[in-house]
């Protein structure tokens, strides 16, 4: 995992809808909400120089906007990407940086290259994707994957954040079945937040809604419970009842403890923990693309949106957070969290905090009791639902159906 300190631009990405480039920075605008006036930002297109020669600036232009690790930019002109000379390929390729109020540009490893032409005609947006960062949780794929695939998401978009385990091999695995996942090579530390910005951005147009939930994280209706076998029809209810003018439907979390456990349940998360805490934690959300406000700025829970659209919280459908796992599995948080503004475990700031659990101090030693902590309610409905649907521990047929429509695999 590599690791990072200062200003840098790490990241860009060059939008079909539109033309804009959406450029990706760290230590421009850190600390949380505060962002700097995109009016005190440049964006810089140039060429590197050869043998020790300056860098040859093509393109200067005003950036739009300024979010967090977002800044959004102008193409260059169409004449300064194709521009070649006979110097080597590194020297020709066209890079980005921004300049901050007058500033020399800041350092970059972003390169600028433009969107390929859409296929005539556009294919049909999918009504629902799901969207997650990932790191090392292959084990876990499988059983997210096949659920909601099942209960209505269509396509799977993994933002790989530097795994070392087999992902790769369950990603084809999961594709040669049938079921539409394809990873992203996101490797840069705490960038969670500009990795959901780039979804956004760069699948508006192939996606209606977009579910931002993690691996260890269940969507789930209580009203589900009593069904022989999912349907798709299940999850899709929920974004097409909703008016026109919402934007944003949130979903609470119900946080699930060790129930017991001290090893991982190797039929799965949602067969194997089964205690809960009583109240409602946080939310994730379920984001109309079309929607998100062109600063694209996100709390990783949620998007701010355009000011014509609202949210709304959903009463039925829910997020089973099967948080508080195995403690062999839990203690692995303390290499590093990956969002940009959420201090790591290790550092001694925000003790009281909600990003904090309660009871665990900055070290990863196991407090006592902990296989019994954060059980207040024994809930067994979505552990129920999965045996019934896919078998224990997912090895039905179901848990391995070729869904209608093919199959497909990318990695990028």
């Amino acid at each position: 995992m590599m690791r990072w300190s200062g200003r840098l631009v790490y990241d860009s990405a060059a939008l079909a809808a539109g033309g804009d480039v959406l450029v990706f920075a760290k230590g421009v605008n850190a600390r949380q909400g505060v962002n700097r006036d995109a009016t005190d930002v440049r964006c810089i297109y140039y060429r590197r120089g050869i043998s020790g020669s300056a860098a040859t600036v093509v393109a200067s232009l005003p950036a739009s906007t300024s979010a967090q690790q977002v800044f959004r930019c102008p193409p260059p002109p169409s004449t300064a990407a194709m521009t070649m000379t006979a110097s080597p390929a590194e020297a020709q390729q066209l890079r980005v940086t921004i300049a901050v109020a007058g500033e020399d540009p800041i350092p970059s490893v972003a390169t600028y290259t433009p969107p390929p032409p859409p296929p005539p005609p556009p294919p049909k947006k999918k009504l629902i994707c799901g969207c997650t960062m990932v790191r090392d949780v292959a084990k876990f794929l499988r059983e997210w994957v096949v659920y909601h695939a099942a209960v209505g998401v269509d396509r799977f978009y993994l933002y790989d954040n530097g795994s070392g385990d087999d992902l790769e091999g369950q990603v084809h695995q999961l594709s040669a079945e049938g079921f539409h996942v394809s990873t992203h090579a996101w490797p840069w530390p705490k960038t969670q937040e500009a990795g959901f910005s780039y979804t956004a951005a760069v699948h508006r147009d192939s996606c209606e809604w977009m579910a931002f939930i993690d691996v260890d994280e269940f969507i789930f209706s209580p009203d589900w419970a009593g069904s022989s076998k999912p349907t798709k029809s299940m999850l899709r209810s929920v974004v097409t009842a909703v008016k026109p003018n919402i934007g944003q439907v949130t979903l609470g979390c119900k946080d699930f403890g060790p129930s017991g456990r001290t090893k991982h349940p190797k039929e799965g998360v949602t067969q194997g923990y089964t205690c809960r805490r009583r109240a409602e934690e946080r939310h994730k959300s379920l984001v109309r693309l079309d929607s998100v406000a062109p600063s694209l700025m996100n709390s990783v829970h949620h998007f701010k949106l355009r000011p014509e659209f609202k949210w709304e919280r959903s009463r039925a459908v829910r997020v089973n957070h099967y948080k508080y796992q195995a403690w062999d599995e839990f203690k692995v948080k303390f290499r590093r969290r990956v969002s940009t503004y959420v201090a790591d475990w290790t550092d001694r700031v925000n003790h009281g905090s909600k990003d904090r659990t309660p009871g665990l101090g900055f070290e990863a030693v196991e407090p006592a009791g902990w296989p019994h902590k954060f059980c207040e309610v024994e809930d067994t409905l979505l552990r129920d639902v999965t045996r019934r649907w896919f078998g224990v521990g997912f090895t039905n047929k179901l848990a391995h159906h070729r869904p209608v429509g093919g199959t497909t695999h990318s990695s990028s």
